[in-house]
């Protein structure tokens, strides 16, 4: 039965584990936000891959937006492979990491410890290669994630990253922004109701063998996200896009039931959101929209609300959660193995 997959219960855990590292590393991430203003730090630097590659994604937007910091992806092949490593030294440099195994990754801490750079580990191994070359460790503390795809330690690191951003501010804003992310593991729950209609809407897709995920701001995260969710546990062709990126180009792939799933929490981009939905809807594509807000759903051939809404920069946090029951019921109609994607492994190290 799906209910005793390893997948569905990582899957409804979150709560539960967003819960405990609310609790247990608040206290970290404000020491490393402290160590941050006393050196000054004005730019930050993430070394990651796959899933948590996409929280770096969500940190890009976060912490540029609240806490006015330049942040960059790193590019782990010119530090253990090219060995030209760019100047970090005036750089936080942040390792997010599952396993904090992937050697390519450690290298850039390495690195950065070496040029003299502010160091921290975003990781649910805090005994861990990556964690020992950070002088900061922030310990999703999810507990052991037995199924190959990723889902409790992707939506730990972006409560990780919210709990740095809030520690970052000063007050009243800190305050306020801890209070949100305290309220988040029962969003969170709530958001897991919609399982029994994710698993009846499902049946609509089965045959989908392409399909695109459409993001924008602190959501283009959830559209890298559930792209790779439903890569390696469905096998279908999906590329995420930004909605302005797709309009550029990639919008002439659009035809008559071209599926499209377009993630639209309340905020900000929502009216941008709704404009887009309705270009696509005038090429006929198929939309499936994950909102919490009437005229998103209403462009929907097929609406999926969100029972709880969250203030637009955590919405990663529980928009994500159809994503993930979504992949999940998809892979198990299709008869595949939601806990062994093929061809995959848990950790994958790379160089």
């Amino acid at each position: 039965m799906l209910e005793e997959t390893h997948l569905y219960r990582e899957i409804h855990e979150q709560p539960e584990v967003l819960t405990r590292l609310i609790e247990r590393e608040l206290a970290s991430a404000q020491v490393l936000a402290e160590s941050a203003r006393q050196r000054d730090i004005q730019y930050v630097v993430i070394a990651a891959r796959g899933t948590s590659d996409n929280a770096a994604r969500y940190a890009q937007y976060l912490l540029g937006g609240m806490n006015g910091l330049v942040v960059a992806l790193a590019t782990p092949s010119l530090f253990s492979i090219y060995r030209q490593p760019p100047r970090l030294a005036r750089a936080l440099v942040l390792g997010i990491s599952q396993s904090g195994k992937s050697p390519d990754i450690v290298a850039v801490l390495e690195e950065a410890r070496r040029q003299g750079a502010l160091t921290g580990a975003i990781t649910n191994e805090p005994a861990s290669d990556l964690a020992r070359q950070a002088e900061h460790v922030i310990n999703l503390g999810a507990g052991v994630e037995r199924s190959i795809a990723a889902t409790k330690t992707y939506i730990s690191a972006l409560a990780a990253i919210a709990l740095l951003s809030a520690s970052l501010r000063d007050e009243p804003e800190r305050k306020a922004m801890l209070q949100a992310i305290r309220e988040m593991p029962g969003a969170a729950a709530q958001t897991l109701g919609v399982n029994q209609q994710v698993g009846e809407i499902v049946l609509r897709y089965r045959y989908m063998r392409e399909c695109v995920v459409i993001g924008r701001g602190y959501n283009y995260a959830t559209a890298f996200e559930l792209a790779l969710k439903l890569k390696e546990l469905t096998y279908t062709m999906v590329e995420p896009y930004s909605s302005a990126d797709f309009l550029h180009g990639p919008l002439a792939v659009i035809e008559h039931g071209f599926p499209a799933i377009v993630l639209a929490p309340s905020g900000a981009m929502l009216p941008e959101l709704v404009d887009f939905m309705r270009t696509l809807r005038q090429r006929q594509a198929e939309l499936l929209v994950i909102s919490d807000e009437a005229a998103a759903l209403e462009e929907a051939h097929v609406p999926l609300r969100l029972p709880a809404s969250s203030p637009e920069w955590l919405s990663p946090i529980t928009a994500i959660l159809p994503g993930q029951l979504l992949a999940m019921h998809l892979a198990h109609l299709r008869g595949y193995d939601p806990d062994h994607p093929r061809g995959l492994r848990k950790i994958t190290e790379t160089v």
